[in-house]
């Protein structure tokens, strides 16, 4: 698919989308599709990379560098409640130094976003899941000062060794929690005595409840 050489036809070809199932989609774009995504977890993702024209690949950019736009699918339920936490980035757990929250990657991330999304509730089969409206979201002051505050204490605690006592709760709209294939991959932390030791690798997630206010905003669901 060739690349939208604007924010408004990248927004036009998303909602071209709305309202078709994810075999309609595929079978348009002629990809093969999974019997279900146990071996194949980020294939819808791809699948919308591919027929919206993302070109970033797995570079450390938005999918649309031109646009410095980034591509989100949402997973939804048929009452448009989203069905788990939206992976952000990688947390660096090391070189932190002069790491604030305007030279961050997840504020980059975050800058621009085409939220795809997508009913997905588990008794629908894969490809009679069907793409809902999507739209384009930037940050509001609010919103961002929410990210941010929850990027400082996270990060906060990283930098003081803490990394292993983050859970779940910590943050009011973003979490931090392990991002790894497998408990076999590993990489570096500092503990509170600043001595190295191994640990899985962590991500930043959107909370449901953010996301969750994202399409009650823009969607005007309840």
């Amino acid at each position: 698919m060739n690349i939208p050489q604007s924010e408004q036809e990248l927004l036009q070809r998303a909602q071209n989308l709305a309202g078709l199932t994810l075999a309609e989609i595929a079978k348009q774009a002629d990809i093969a599709m999974p019997k279900d995504l146990k071996r194949n977890k980020g294939w819808i993702g791809l699948l919308l990379e591919h027929v919206l024209g993302a070109s970033a690949g797995s570079k450390p950019e938005p999918d649309f560098p031109h646009l410095g736009i980034e591509l989100k699918t949402l997973p939804i339920n048929e009452q448009a409640k989203p069905l788990e936490t939206t992976f952000v980035s990688v947390a660096p757990l090391t070189g932190l130094v002069g790491i604030n929250w305007q030279n961050c990657y997840v504020k980059k991330k975050l800058a621009r976003v085409l939220w795809v999304p997508v009913i997905s509730s588990a008794s629908i089969p894969l490809a009679e899941r069907m793409v809902a409206t999507p739209f384009l979201w930037s940050p509001s002051p609010d919103e961002e000062a929410l990210l941010a505050q929850d990027w400082q204490e996270l990060t906060d605690m990283i930098v003081l060794g803490d990394v292993e006592n983050i859970h779940g709760k910590h943050g009011q709209v973003m979490q931090l929690r392990p991002k790894a294939a497998n408990s076999k991959a590993k990489t570096q932390a500092f503990d509170r005595n600043g001595k190295p030791f191994m640990t899985l690798p962590r991500g930043f997630y959107l909370k449901i409840n953010f996301t969750q206010m994202l399409l009650h905003k823009y969607l005007r669901v309840n």
